[in-house]
């Protein structure tokens, strides 16, 4: 037996048809023998507080081993698990193909599943998950300046803490009063030759998100921005549902198979037509270039979709890569401190957004590697606001930090609740005087090129 994992990590498929997944018994042995091992090794314990709670409960307990904490305590370790996937991608030296066959995150998952299938997930958690309900009420200007003025107000915010469970002082996104995709119809889609590159197609389609769609959809007008200045044609997908990744937080995995059914199909047609499919949201992407596949392993349409699937860097730095990259940019950044999202980092793509950001002459690149904290819905409830704030301070304090030669001009992060979650702690938080401006790194390209 080797010591480590010498290997890249490896993932299998989630057997989640199989009725032993759903047998409490069968789970909690795999929990108790994971938690064994993560409890010799504790290299995690840094990286989010899953791990240490369950240290917590080993140490605490009267034996000061695995076999000493009550099962009914298991689950406190699970609800900790936002499932970041950075202890498997980056820190776990026992993950496959070593032969312990450590996937803690896909065992939380399976645990959150149990839980959810028990009906043990309360229905405020539910509705926080269903971005494309809260989304219905984007694009009706009334509703959603009623909706945010009132959302705004601290009886309001008191009211959601003790309906939803949404702490007061935690950020919330707005709604938006046009959505994306019908901003996006109004514009004309560059009609320029399609332009393959070695690395790269040359024709993409857009993945809209809930985010950028009911949201800020500024995000996604400046893809589309840069696009077009790169002489690149786009289309809108024609239709698209939630990518599932506030269900799977849950545990909820038939309402994650339900997206992709809706989804697969449209986006496998995008496929077999030659398109990069693109999405500006870490979370998105990395649903359909990971964990949909592994959920629907025989299904033809998730390969092909995991196959075109690009983050919008990844597939901007290949263009440059390809020689068919505007590199022209007028405007200078000044002092940017960047946040690689986890879910961006586990990609395995490398750090693209910084590459891209260096290429804008004048500018200043302070890039910050670690979890802020936000985690989806984890950061804005009321149980754990708190220690999401907890596990962001060392980068918000890393942000804020001065860039080369001076105080950042603008924090940006691919994940933009990140972005928002380290702008509150910022602002919370005694890091000097440091007052930036939150930008996207879309957003902040489309700047450099000058683009209005």
């Amino acid at each position: 037996m080797q010591e480590g994992n010498l290997q890249a990590p490896t993932r299998h498929a989630i057997d989640w048809k199989n009725p032993d997944f759903w047998n409490e018994d069968s789970l909690n042995k795999e929990l108790e023998r994971v938690y064994d091992i993560c409890h010799g090794c504790r290299r995690c314990v840094s990286l989010c507080n899953s791990f240490p709670t369950l240290f917590d409960l080993i140490d605490e307990s009267k034996t000061m081993e695995v076999d000493g904490v009550d099962k009914k305590d298991y689950i406190k370790v699970v609800d900790q698990c936002y499932l970041c996937d950075v202890c498997y991608m980056t820190k776990c030296p026992y993950t496959p193909p070593h032969e312990w066959n450590v996937d803690f995150p896909h065992l939380m998952l399976r645990a959150k599943a149990v839980k959810y299938k028990k009906g043990e997930v309360h229905a405020a958690e539910k509705f926080l998950a269903s971005t494309d309900v809260h989304g219905k009420f984007a694009g009706i200007p009334i509703v959603v300046q009623t909706a945010n003025a009132v959302n705004k107000t601290k009886f309001a915010r008191k009211q959601m803490e003790t309906i939803l469970g949404v702490d007061q002082n935690a950020w919330l996104p707005e709604l938006a009063t046009k959505r994306f995709r019908s901003q996006a119809k109004k514009l004309t889609p560059s009609t320029v030759p399609v332009t393959k590159g070695e690395r790269t197609p040359g024709k993409v389609a857009i993945f809209a998100t809930c985010y950028i769609n009911y949201n800020e959809p500024g995000i996604g007008l400046d893809l589309l921005k840069v696009l077009t200045h790169n002489n690149i044609p786009y289309e809108i997908v024609e239709k698209e549902s939630c990518c599932g990744m506030p269900k799977l937080e849950l545990g909820d995995l038939d309402g994650v198979a339900n997206h992709a059914e809706r989804n697969l199909p449209v986006l496998a047609r995008y496929a077999r037509e030659g398109y990069a499919i693109l999405s500006a949201i870490p979370s998105c992407t990395l649903m359909f270039k990971q964990e949909i596949p592994l959920l629907l392993s025989d299904n033809a349409d998730a390969k092909l979709v995991q196959e075109a699937m690009w983050d919008p860097f990844e597939y901007l730095i290949a263009r440059q890569k390809d020689g068919l990259l505007n590199t022209e940019f007028p405007q200078t950044l000044g002092n940017v401190s960047y946040h690689i999202p986890c879910h961006s980092r586990v990609q395995n793509v490398g750090k693209k957004t910084e590459e891209m950001l260096k290429l804008v002459p004048g500018t200043n690149v302070n890039t910050v590697e670690r979890c802020s904290g936000h985690a989806g819905t984890y950061g804005v409830k009321k149980e754990h606001h708190k220690t999401a704030m907890k596990i962001g301070k060392p980068v918000f304090r890393a942000m804020a930090a001065d860039v080369g030669k001076g105080a950042p001009n603008y924090i940006s992060s691919d994940c933009q609740l990140s972005g928002h979650h380290i702008e509150q702690g910022i602002r919370e938080g005694s890091f000097g005087d440091a007052k930036p401006e939150l930008a996207h790194p879309i957003t902040l390209v489309r700047k450099a090129y000058g683009l209005s």
